[in-house]
């Protein structure tokens, strides 16, 4: 078969843009509140250290910059939205736009719309990745997020849950404690702010490196991302990664998987894996992110 040419123009074409905008994928923290409570879909009131906040805040663009704050992924919106609009007056942050987006009608609202086309930054809140993505997905509203993603210097950060949505694939569900059984990881599509990547949270302090792995292993063409509490993950040009806090960024990549028999194994018995590369990285540590051109135009 003659190898087909491929001109300037094409090569152009199937060139996937560098995002202007920047990601902060924040690993969770337990509540800094008098009662502190477990982050949960119930009681979803865990915060950042001030150092990650402050990093958010630092890293906004613009005077006096405007905030969207979005708690959808909480059961507990109201609340969810009352203490952060607090931690970030505290900080010297007060333009912070609540929106208050509970089902799929709310998403297509024009004032919200209005509010993500002036906003300096997006911020997700924690609860359950699984209402971000089937809320948000396919509307007019997530889609004006991601041309400002790629056009503006906007800054979309999300803690918990909100981070681990940013990616694609992502984990929305867990059968098995440890997620080492065959077919107990559940995965679908984020919201791909950043694809071929796999983002978890609360990654070291809830023992989530084999469900992980799973994931990475049914999809070795991906890199998982494992961000632990009062850690964040700042993504620049949608490749280049910094850690920011007190603890560990652990990247799984298993391009380089030797072999696994998971897709011999029945559903319900452990899997395995061999020659999967694990990095841990501390704050200040870099990590660039594989890059793939865009075959399909």
């Amino acid at each position: 078969m003659a190898k087909r040419k491929v001109t300037g123009i094409q090569k152009l074409q199937r060139q996937p843009p560098v995002p202007k905008g920047r990601l902060l994928a924040i690993g969770g923290k337990e509540s800094k509140n008098e009662d502190p409570q477990n982050e949960d879909q119930e009681h979803n009131n865990a915060f950042e250290s001030e150092q990650i906040l402050k990093f958010f805040i630092e890293h906004l663009k613009g005077d006096n910059p405007l905030i969207a704050f979005i708690p959808t992924a909480s059961t507990v919106p109201e609340e969810m939205a009352k203490e952060y609009v607090k931690v970030f007056s505290k900080l010297g942050l007060n333009k912070v736009e609540v929106l208050d987006i509970r089902n799929r009608d709310d998403a297509q609202k024009e004032e919200y719309l209005k509010v993500i086309e002036k906003a300096s930054g997006i911020y997700f809140s924690g609860g359950d990745q699984l209402r971000l993505t089937s809320i948000l997905g396919g509307t007019q509203l997530l889609q004006l997020m991601k041309e400002r993603y790629t056009h503006d210097e906007i800054l979309i950060a999300g803690t918990s849950a909100g981070a681990t949505a940013l990616s694609t694939p992502m984990i929305y569900e867990v059968m098995s404690q440890g997620g080492f059984i065959k077919g107990d990881v559940r995965i679908t599509t984020g919201l791909e702010f950043v694809k071929n990547v796999a983002i978890d949270t609360h990654f070291i302090q809830r023992g989530r490196l084999v469900r992980m792995a799973q994931c990475i292993v049914t999809n070795p063409g991906c890199l998982g991302m494992g961000i632990e509490e009062d850690t964040a993950a700042y993504i620049t040009e949608g490749k280049d990664v910094k850690v920011v806090g007190s603890g560990l960024v652990t990247i799984i990549d298993g391009m380089h998987l030797k072999d696994t028999n998971i897709y011999r194994v029945s559903a319900g018995e452990p899997f395995s894996a061999r020659g999967l590369i694990v990095h841990l990285l501390s704050d200040g540590e870099t990590y660039t992110l594989p890059y793939y051109d865009q075959l399909h135009i």
